[in-house]
Formats: C-alpha cells, structure tokens, sequence
C-alpha cells in the first residue's frame, strides 16, 4: 500500500507547505510514497526526499477561461497517470479541492480516497458546486484544516477528520531561540497572496494612517506582479513590499505584530498558519472575527479580531498596544504558549491515524 498524494500547483502558500510536513512525516514513519503535481515550478513540494514524483503540465493564468482549460486538460492527464500507477489498496489524498482527476481516478479503480480541504472561498458558484460534488461522489474521508471550514462545507456520507495545521519543528526551533528586542509595538508585517481580497490595500492604507510604525508586507508573487499591481498606488516611505520568499524568519523576528486583512466578504480564512508562525516569534495578530483563525487568536489575549473594513478600529487598537507596552507584553507571552496547541508531532501522529483507520 502506498500513498499517492496530488497537488495542483507547487508553490510558496499556505496548502503545498502543508503537505510538506504531511509527505515528510510519512516518509519519517516509513510509508511509501507517490507525488503527482505540476512540473517545472518551484516550491515547498520540490525535491522532497523519500518522494516518487509524477508530473502533469498545468500553468495558471491570469484569464479566467484559458485557466480553466489548463485545469480541465491537467486534471486529465492527472486521471490517467493515477490509473497507471496506482493499486486497489492505495490510498488517493487530494490536497486541497482542486485535483479532481485524482478523485476520479480513485473512484474507477475503488481507491480510499481522502481530501484535504483548506478553502470555501471558491468562485464563480457554479465552479465551487461542480468541485463539492467531485467531493460528494468520490471521497470515502474529508480532512478538514478547522472545525469552522468543517461547519461550513459539511459532506455527508464520508468520514471526516479536523486536523489543524501546525508549524514544522524546525521553524519552531529556530524560532524559541529568539528573544525580542523592542519594548514597543513597532514593526507590523503581513504575508500573503497579491490578491484584492486579502487586504492588501487596507494594508497600504494602514502604513499611510501609522507613519510612525514600519511595515512590511511580502507577497507569493514575482516583483514584476507586484511592481504592475501597485503601479497607480502611492506608498508611503514607512512600507516595504517584498516578493515570494522561502525564508520568512527575518521578517518574523523583525515584527511585533502580525496582520491578516483578509475581506471577508469575498475571502474567508479557513485557518492561519502565517499567523501560527507569527506567534512563534511572540508576535500577537490582528485578525478578521469569522473564519478558522479565531480558532488560533483569542481576542483580548493573544491578539484581537477586528473586520478589516474597520480600518479606524484597526488603528485605535495598533495605537493602543503602542502605549500601553506592559499590557502588550503580556500578549505577547500569551502568543508564544499559543503555538503549543499546534505541535507538528502531533499533526502528524493524527494524520497517520486517519490514513491507517479504515471505517
């Protein structure tokens, strides 16, 4: 028996790196296994040892319609590379929605097969509906990264699993060597997609409100995106954007506050592993009040839940924790006990029970 694991794009978010720690893991405990995700595109799922790898071509790009063709033609050729490679008593494990020639692949061959959702956010509705009915048709488990994403998008009929995502050992450890040097609340950072819909204006906006703090916002995108995004959009000196980045500990130990502006009206943050990760360093978050990051920060202890449409609001309380430096440090300890509850070991152990319990 072996796993075969799909992913669609390799790259530096949230979902590859997860899986990352998912595919290490296995091999650690001794499992086999099967890759199968794009090729020529680097990423946390490039050149993980102990991994077979199995590549389709996909590319995506910015036009709606010749993306969709490059899914639907990838997905093909993904459903007919798992056919080859795989045996009856394989289990398919489909990272994230989107792989469903795996799943398909999976239900002719009679595979267990088990998604790993990270998103509802997903659109045009029609899409969306297509993809949780791949779901509804083929899936025997579905791993959920929150229990607000499990309430969300409930799939009846399956087992399903919560399993929240952790920060990877290494990360940790690296990081409980580092003690903070400011006193104040001084330096902001955000990471996140180049989209519209996280927040990435009212970030702008934020540094233009605060000029007396620094900001630093690093973005999963080449410089050319970034520099043709931001081409009409004034910065002030006190922001520095920065493009994909493999090594984002600098920017952690240089922070004192974490942000996620995601606009909840168009994107719903099913966990927050950046914020995790933030936290390692004793950095408290601001974060929007729905979705699987108010599982991570409690409002008032380790951060605050504020819309990010409130950007007054937003700024009241950075102006708040830069005065009051005694109350702010307490969040800070509070922040670093948080990421405890999100121990790799852990993830791990739990997701090899899910794989190895078939009821």
């Amino acid at each position: 028996m072996k796993i075969i694991a799909t992913h669609l794009l390799n790259d530096y978010s949230g979902s590859p790196k997860v899986l990352k720690q998912l595919l290490k893991g296995w091999i650690k405990n001794g499992l086999t296994v099967e890759l199968h995700t794009c090729r020529g595109k680097e990423g946390f799922l490039s050149e993980i040892a102990g991994v077979n790898y199995y590549y389709f071509k996909y590319k995506w790009v910015s036009n709606p319609f010749i993306r969709l063709v490059n899914l639907v033609l990838s997905q093909v050729a993904l459903c007919i590379n798992i056919l080859r490679t795989s045996q009856k008593e394989d289990i398919i494990y489909i990272n994230t929605i989107l792989p469903f020639g795996a799943a398909f692949a999976g239900k002719i061959k009679g595979n267990r097969v088990i998604y790993h959702l990270h998103e509802t956010s997903i659109k045009p509705a029609i899409f969306k509906s297509f993809l949780f009915r791949m779901v509804k048709w083929c899936a025997t488990d579905v791993v959920y990264v929150s229990n607000y994403l499990a309430e969300q998008e409930p799939i009846s009929r399956v087992n399903t699993h919560i399993l929240h995502n952790a920060s990877e050992d290494a990360f940790l450890a690296k990081a409980k060597g580092y003690i903070g040097s400011n006193d104040r609340l001084n330096n902001i950072v955000m990471v996140c997609s180049l989209k519209t819909y996280k927040g990435v204006h009212e970030f702008v906006t934020l540094a233009k409100s605060l000029p007396n703090h620094s900001f630093k916002l690093v973005l999963n995108a080449g410089q050319d995106d970034i520099n043709s995004f931001f081409t009409r959009t004034h910065l002030p000196s006190n922001i520095r954007l920065y493009p994909t980045q493999n090594n984002l500990h600098p920017f952690y130990e240089w922070a004192d506050l974490v942000l996620n502006l995601s606009l909840t009206d168009s994107w719903v943050e099913t966990f927050g592993l950046t914020i995790i990760e933030g936290m390692a360093y004793g950095n408290p978050a601001i974060v929007p009040p729905i979705g699987g990051v108010t599982e991570i920060v409690n409002d008032g202890e380790n951060g605050a839940l504020i819309n990010s449409k409130n950007i007054n609001e937003i700024i009241n309380k950075i102006n708040e924790w830069s005065s009051k430096t005694d109350s702010f440090n307490k969040m800070r300890s509070k922040a670093k006990r948080t990421v405890a509850r999100f121990n790799e070991n852990r993830f791990i152990d739990k997701s090899i029970i899910i794989l190895t319990n078939n009821k």
